[in-house]
């Protein structure tokens, strides 16, 4: 599966876990997971290689604890697998 695909679903799984997803132009600088307004976000830095955003979102899905209890697909478990062991 294509890297974009894999950020598309990844994204798409943050969603159903109730973050928001904000792609934003952040120079290389940011990103990442946050909360605040008692909502759960994800800044995605467009100006990343698409690889470096799908990171960032697997590392927000990585910390979260609702994780355990959702229905992760295959292909975004081995990614949260891989990068927790690398």
């Amino acid at each position: 599966m294509h890297t974009v695909e894999m950020l598309e679903r990844a994204v798409g799984l943050a969603e159903s876990l109730g973050y928001g997803i904000r792609h934003e132009w952040l120079g290389g600088s940011g990103g990442g997971a946050c909360e605040f307004g008692g909502r759960k976000w994800v800044f995605v830095d467009v100006t990343l290689a698409v690889h470096e955003q799908l990171d960032q979102v697997i590392e927000a899905l990585r910390n979260d604890p609702a994780i355990r209890l959702a229905h992760v697909p295959t292909d975004i478990q081995r990614l949260i697998d891989r990068r927790t062991a690398a």
